[in-house]
């Protein structure tokens, strides 16, 4: 059967709209045939996602999701296109989804174009650097470097990423699947804009326990 790459995966994404996920399953189906998975996903209605990108998404809704008893708090803002679906449980209940999710996985980014051209060199460099000082990877030619380094990239993306984060209800698919999934349903295109993640206490200096003790000796006391 034919390698599943990244960049197969990456074209039928662009070409159909559907999730990474969607895509990659398609492609493994069709052994590789992109013809053929572009098929699958639109018998499976996935591949009308494309056509609504274009499409303004000016309503929706900003919701929250308070956790730990107040120790970890979230607002997103979900944009669709008519108050009617921004109006709807389903909908709604997407937003608290995307908000436990951001409070759980901790995103950074909401897409991978937010993420900062020096901040991606620097991902970048330490990668290649990683992959050189690996023993395994001696001898290795650039191109099989370059391969190791963007797929730590990916990963980077994983992890700081909201729409390429595997869902926490649902791992197997990422939060951009389950937006595709949303828009197949609605038949409204649906993204979400911005997100904040609040977490008690972060960024404050935590108390010393010996702090007092520190205070008396340079007081002269200790």
């Amino acid at each position: 059967m034919a390698e599943i790459t990244a960049a197969s995966v990456k074209s039928l994404r662009e070409k159909t709209g559907a999730g990474m996920m969607e895509c990659k399953n398609a492609l493994t189906e069709a052994q590789g045939s992109e013809e053929q998975a572009i098929e699958l996903l639109r018998k499976r209605g996935l591949a009308s996602a494309k056509k609504k990108e274009g499409r303004v998404a000016a309503e929706g809704a900003v919701g929250s999701y308070i956790h730990m008893g107040g120790k970890v708090g979230v607002l997103v803002e979900v944009n669709c296109e008519t108050d009617f679906v921004a109006r709807t449980e389903e909908f709604q209940s997407l937003i608290k989804d995307i908000a436990m999710h951001v409070a759980a996985a901790e995103p950074r980014y909401v897409t991978r174009e937010e993420v900062p051209a020096g901040d991606l060199d620097k991902e970048r460099e330490i990668a290649r650097a990683q992959a050189k000082n690996d023993p395994k990877n001696a001898n290795k030619p650039d191109t099989v470097i370059d391969k190791i380094v963007e797929g730590r990239l990916n990963k980077f993306y994983e992890e700081a990423v909201l729409l390429d984060q595997p869902f926490v209800k649902d791992p197997a698919k990422t939060v951009g699947d389950l937006l595709t999934e949303k828009v197949s349903k609605t038949g409204e295109r649906i993204t979400v804009r911005r997100f904040a993640r609040y977490k008690m206490g972060e960024g404050l200096a935590k108390r010393d326990e010996d702090f007092g003790n520190e205070v008396a000796a340079l007081a002269g006391n200790g």
